[in-house]
């Protein structure tokens, strides 16, 4: 029998106590339950895989909470940059050269935007739209089994292609 007093730390047992907690935390992130439901997930999920991570004797919620916020986080700054992206331009590009004059045009812009993105060879396409929502260059190297010069030529001209086109079909 050891003689130190340590005391059993169950994390899963812990995970599903703090529950309730982290699904009312993530509603009042996202104000929608979908949304809740999906970062609790992710939140589970994270905390999970980095258990590890976790300094017995800690604040667990507290702990799970950080994640939670910092998935939150992350999550917004991937949807806002992509959105940026069919607002903006590509990689410092800016599309067009006339301001949109309504929504509808507004609209018709992004759908060919969208169109332009489409049409884009999938090996340059795959890794523009994984940075583009989020993913680092060594993320998407790992994650295609590509080397990293490979991914960052890929994304330069998957930008180039989308700049030609968009500008080959405003300029009139």
């Amino acid at each position: 029998m050891n003689p130190t007093n340590h005391i059993s730390f169950d994390f899963s047992e812990n995970l599903q106590l703090s529950t309730k907690q982290l699904l009312s935390f993530a509603l009042s992130l996202t104000k929608n339950n979908s949304d809740a439901e999906d970062l609790y997930q992710d939140t589970v999920f994270l905390a999970l895989k980095n258990q590890e991570k976790f300094s017995s004797g800690t604040n667990f919620t507290a702990w799970l909470k950080t994640i939670m916020r910092n998935t939150f986080i992350n999550n917004y700054r991937k949807q806002k940059r992509f959105q940026n992206i069919l607002a903006k331009g590509v990689g410092g590009y800016f599309f067009g050269k006339k301001a949109a004059e309504n929504t509808t045009e507004v609209d018709m812009n992004v759908q060919e935007i969208e169109r332009l993105i489409a049409d884009i060879d999938d090996r340059f396409k795959t890794p523009f739209l994984m940075y583009y929502t989020g993913y680092s260059y060594e993320e998407i190297s790992k994650q295609l089994d590509l080397p990293m010069g490979t991914i960052k030529s890929r994304i330069f001209f998957a930008r180039k292609h989308l700049k030609d086109a968009y500008n080959k079909l405003f300029s009139n």
